[in-house]
């Protein structure tokens, strides 16, 4: 095997080379540690690479699951792994070491994943591109000096140029969508309450967090689904199951099926006046639409009652009550100071402003997304899925909204933001599933995300009708100008 080949590959399909006998996973986590060392220098997604997971260590720990021997990443988030760095992109957090597994960590364990290292994001996983000060920017694979999206930036553009099939995102307002949309790879946020926060915690952000992976095909996300969306002890509710596996879902799917028609309203419009989208992404909403009108599917112009202006009125306080302990907390630990010294200027912002907020405007908060979520639900009583691009505009030059700005308030911060998330935030305030495909390009040969999102707890209807769309407008050829399939190398002895 070469390391072209490896790079060809879906998840899946090197688990299947891996049962075989045709590669081991001590090879395979060469050859994605080989992948790094060739595109990770002009993208930069990569900050960590775990040594021991990679030359010597035990193949048969690994997990018997479907990905078994499969190289992964780890999103730089949110005390996951013991043992293991977790700076989330700041200089605050340089060097701090979780004590504890998360439930997530030992779901990744059992699907049979090797985990090799960990990816790049914005400081504290906040903004919408992946840009920091300690372990520098995120480029996109596409084109190099542009933005990866955030904050799983460093997941997706690992995934697109071939470092590894699959990785680890989470998304609290499109953090999974924005970057697989930039980068051209597919990207789920689930309903909440699917992929369990224990045992740190019940939820994470209220609620509106969600743990998933970006991979290159619909196959991959669906097992990963099934892997991680499963019940663990204390979780404090059990949402809806699918009726079959997702992977099943994924399989079996049938173009133009007449058991699967659905009924599909579409937004091709800027839900926030100020935000024009791009024309192209425009055109592509609405070439999307068209094909699944040709696979008779039921489709028409329709927009839930959203407007974005409300959301950064609100979300900001729910979003950032507490960060101010958290941080002081931190620093304290680590024997540093909260600053411009350990952090970026626009997270110093938010570190002024979470010490202002009321915490009586939580409760104004949660009473917002409570009748937006009241919305949804009418939508989705009309419609089964909602079409809309992932976001407002293609991939743009990295530094554009970075927390690195100077002089920027937290308010002009999300303004800023609000052409990639007006599309995405809707569905971490209602919990409900939403997938980026990589459908379509600009003419310039940028990737665009189409966006589809349904009823809380009714991921397989975006599994199936993603799955439809995978056949009929595939991606899986394309390839980024960054990508280790780009040389030729020699083969592995």
């Amino acid at each position: 095997m070469k390391l072209s080949e490896y790079a060809s590959y879906d998840g899946l399909g090197l688990a299947q080379l891996v049962c075989k006998g045709e590669v081991t996973a001590n090879e395979l986590a060469i050859y994605a540690t080989e992948a790094t060392a060739e595109v990770n220098p002009q993208i930069n997604a990569v900050v960590e690479l775990y040594r021991d997971r990679i030359e010597d260590f035990d193949a048969d720990s690994l997990g018997q699951g479907p990905f078994h021997g499969v190289p992964f990443l780890i999103k730089d988030v949110g005390n996951l792994e013991a043992g293991r760095k977790c700076e989330q992109g700041s200089r605050l957090l340089e060097g701090f070491v979780p004590q504890e597994d998360s439930y997530l960590i030992q779901l990744l364990r059992d699907s049979g994943i090797n985990n090799i290292g960990r990816t790049n994001v914005p400081e504290l996983c906040i903004a919408s591109t992946t840009e920091n000060s300690l372990y520098g920017d995120t480029f996109n694979p596409w084109r190099t000096g542009y933005s990866a999206g955030g904050s799983s930036g460093g997941a997706a553009a690992a995934v697109a140029a071939g470092i590894v099939p699959i990785a680890h995102g989470s998304d609290i307002g499109g953090s999974i969508r924005i970057p697989a949309a930039h980068c051209g790879v597919v990207g789920l946020k689930p309903s909440r309450g699917r992929v369990s926060y224990g045992p740190q915690q019940a939820e994470r952000g209220r609620g509106m967090a969600s743990n998933m992976v970006q991979t290159r095909t619909l196959r991959d996300t669906a097992a990963m689904l099934d892997c991680l969306g499963l019940p663990q002890p204390g979780d404090p509710f059990v949402i809806r199951q699918p009726p079959r596996s997702y992977l099943d879902e994924a399989i079996h799917a049938e173009v133009g099926s007449k058991n699967n028609r659905l009924r599909i309203g579409f937004t091709c419009s800027p839900l926030m006046a100020g935000y024009e989208l791009d024309p192209e992404i425009v055109a592509a909403v609405k070439q999307t639409a068209l094909r699944l009108e040709e696979l008779g599917h039921q489709v028409e112009e329709a927009t839930p009652n959203y407007n974005p202006e409300d959301a950064i009125k609100n979300c900001p306080d729910m979003w950032f009550l507490g960060l101010d302990q958290y941080l002081d907390g931190m620093a304290t630990a680590l024997n540093r100071e909260v600053g411009s010294y350990t952090l970026d200027p626009v997270t110093v912002s938010m570190y002024k402003f979470a010490k202002n907020i009321d915490p009586f405007s939580i409760f104004t908060a949660e009473d917002y997304c409570n009748r937006l979520s009241r919305n949804f639900g009418q939508f989705f009583q009309q419609y089964d899925i909602w079409l809309t691009p992932t976001t407002a505009r293609p991939s743009e030059p990295s530094g554009l909204n970075s927390q690195k700005l100077n002089n920027v308030s937290v308010e002009e911060f999300f303004y800023l933001s609000e052409g990639a998330v007006q599309f995405t935030v809707p569905y971490n305030i209602t919990g409900g599933p939403a997938i980026s495909l990589p459908l379509h390009q600009t003419k310039d040969g940028l990737p665009i995300g189409i966006q589809l999102g349904t009823r809380h707890g009714e991921e397989e209807l975006l599994i199936r009708l993603a799955s439809e769309l995978e056949q009929v407008m595939p991606w899986i050829d394309r390839r980024p100008a960054v990508h280790c399939q780009n040389n030729s190398e020699p083969q592995m002895s």
